[in-house]
């Protein structure tokens, strides 16, 4: 038996051996590494970047509808054969007609803050009517105006359009700060779940040397005839164990690792290991700061009243659908025509029309109009205040939501405080725990060494100083995560002292 499980250490030993060889070439990430690839390669940024770009292109939509827009149409030209009807009292008739017209429009609008709008249109026509062998041009000047009354009541459709997609664009930037926040809490998260098991496996190495250790003395005490042969076998049974502890581990570790390379979009085969140093920064966080900064910076809080924000808009909008509502048009049209003529060419039809252009006699005076419209609701069996009751009730909701997020906001950000200055005495405390173990392992092991204790008594010890370190590692692992839990509640780094832009 003993022959046997010594041959299996053997090959265990040599394969930990080839391990530890190959470790040399890994590459050591600390967190920070791990964060920056995440935020560079990761599924969910990247497509949280491209929702950013989307509000981005929206609100530069919202602000050029503001600009002026210059707009040309040209016919180049358009060739028309076809058969034409004609209907009177003396019946219908019907007559070939073949035309061809070119044509080109420039038009000038500039819309204006209150949903009205300002517009300057020249164009220039030429038809050539192959029918009667006749040709014609005109040459046409449109200034003109017009203006909803909508803006009486305070509403504009334009300036709401732009108001929404500056809101929309906040939202989403904060929106992608927030997932970006939840991004480095899922990273540290798996980032000390596998330095945690990483260090299980250093912790199961350094059990098992020391088993190992231990194993050696039991074997020179047994062929020197100081313990019995059933300690001695305890003793190899117990190396077997450790060993088996150490292989788990480090399968456990290899298992993490594809999971977190996946997480922050590394390749499957890019070999690395995570930086072991398990220093750390004491922070205490004041609860009244934690909470400032969470009422300040938290997207929960900025999305209800942008919320309240939109539904407001949205209540003054629909008001005006239930009120009086009109609009005011004027135009001036200045306009050339030549007459149609079988011996004008195109040049001799644009020159008569350009001389009509300038022409202000009477029979060539400009034109011009101006009107104003109004729709007056008469009858609606209250559908409308309906539909504005409704919209209020939906307002009124949002604000008592906002109200209870306050609250809640206010109470968790207190907890998380209170539970991270704990896991930090906790791990403090815990600290010297560890230092405490070691010594008395290593007073232990002597004492074993000397013959004073059993295998039974060191086992206790060496399970003891194993606890030591897991119980360091939980401690470690639960306020680093408490600490960026608390961040990412905050958008204040109290590590750094430095608010999350």
């Amino acid at each position: 038996m003993r022959t046997i499980i010594l041959s299996i250490l053997a090959v265990v030993f040599t394969a930990g051996i080839s391990l530890q060889a190959q470790e040399v070439s890994l590459y050591v990430l600390t967190l920070d590494d791990c964060i920056a690839i995440a935020k560079d390669r990761s599924y969910t940024m990247q497509t949280l970047r491209e929702d950013l770009k989307i509000a981005e292109y929206n609100l530069k939509w919202a602000t050029s509808r503001l600009k002026t827009h210059i707009d040309m149409r040209l016919t180049i030209p358009q060739f028309d054969d076809e058969i034409v009807q004609w209907k009177d009292s003396t019946g219908i008739s019907f007559y070939s007609s073949k035309m061809l017209n070119t044509s080109g429009t420039l038009t000038v609008n500039q819309p204006l803050p209150t949903d009205g709008r300002i517009f300057l249109e020249a164009g220039m026509n030429s038809y050539n009517d192959f029918t009667y062998n006749q040709r014609s041009s005109s040459l046409s000047t449109v200034i003109g105006f017009s203006q909803p009354l909508d803006i009486i009541y305070g509403y504009s459709s334009i300036r709401t359009d732009l108001k929404k997609a500056q809101l929309n664009y906040e939202r989403t930037s904060k929106s992608l700060k927030r997932d970006e926040l939840d991004l480095v809490y899922n990273v540290s998260s798996q980032y000390y779940n596998l330095l945690a098991l990483q260090r299980q496996v250093e912790i199961a190495r350094l059990d098992l040397e020391r088993q190992t250790e231990a194993y050696e003395m039991s074997k020179n005490k047994f062929s020197a005839g100081l313990i019995r042969e059933v300690d001695a076998l305890q003793m190899e049974v117990e190396l077997v164990a450790a060993q088996n502890s150490y292989d788990m581990a480090l399968l456990n570790q290899n298992s993490a690792l594809k999971l977190f390379k996946n997480l922050i979009g590394l390749e499957a085969d890019e070999p690395v290991k995570l930086d072991t140093d398990l220093r750390y920064n004491a922070v205490f966080v004041d609860a009244d700061v934690a909470v400032r900064y969470a009422l300040d910076n938290r997207l929960e809080i900025r999305d209800y009243e942008i919320q309240i924000e939109e539904q407001k808009l949205g209540i003054k909008q629909q008001k005006v659908q239930g009120r009086v509502r009109g609009s005011i048009d004027a135009y001036v049209r200045k306009m050339g025509v030549s007459n149609p003529n079988t011996d004008f060419n195109m040049g001799s039809s644009l020159k008569e029309s350009y001389e009509n252009f300038i022409n202000f006699n009477d029979s060539y005076r400009p034109n011009y109009g101006v009107g104003f419209t109004v729709t007056v609701p008469i009858l609606d069996w209250g559908e409308n205040r309906a539909l504005v009751r409704a919209a209020e009730a939906r307002l009124k909701q949002t604000e008592l939501a906002r109200s209870n997020q306050l609250q809640y906001i206010e109470t968790e950000v207190r907890n998380l405080v209170e539970q991270l200055n704990n896991s930090l005495r906790r791990l403090q405390l815990l600290e010297k725990n560890v230092t405490v173990a070691e010594k008395s392992f290593a007073i232990t092991l002597q004492r074993y060494s000397d013959g004073d204790i059993d295998s039974q008594a060191l086992a206790l010890e060496r399970n003891r100083l194993n606890n030591a370190y897991l119980s360091h590692l939980s401690a470690y692992t639960t306020y680093q995560l408490t600490l960026a839990d608390l961040m990412r509640k905050t958008f204040y780094d109290f590590e750094h002292e430095q608010i999350i832009e």
